[in-house]
């Protein structure tokens, strides 16, 4: 049971590096792209604008890939690095189910209610 602990946890290492460097990656992508579309105009700080409509869904985000808008981009860059702790925790519960550890998966699925 140990090694099986073992590969568990390097699992789900490599589920969080890998979730957050691509993350990270897609938020460089498109704070790059914002850079290079609208960095040589000059910012206006004396009203303040929320962020728009179609960046406050998750349908709106991905409308905005489609037109390759950056802050969409962005935005996306960030849903994806919150979901990687969620992902993480659903994997966890799976992972005790498997090896029907239930105290395990009842804490992880409450952990995971919570989050979701």
């Amino acid at each position: 049971m140990h090694r099986r602990g073992e590969h568990l946890e390097r699992i789900i290492g490599i589920m969080l590096r890998t979730g957050v460097i691509l993350a990270a990656s897609v938020v460089l992508v498109g704070g790059l792209w914002q850079m290079l579309r609208f960095g040589a105009i000059a910012a206006d700080y004396r009203t303040f604008r929320g962020e728009p409509p179609g960046l406050r869904s998750l349908s709106g985000v991905c409308q905005g890939i489609l037109r390759l808008d950056p802050r969409s981009i962005i935005q996306f860059g960030l849903l994806l690095l919150i979901a990687t702790p969620i992902a993480r925790v659903a994997f966890s519960v799976a992972a005790f189910a498997v090896q029907r550890d239930r105290v395990y998966v009842v804490l992880s699925a409450v952990v995971l209610a919570v989050l979701v």
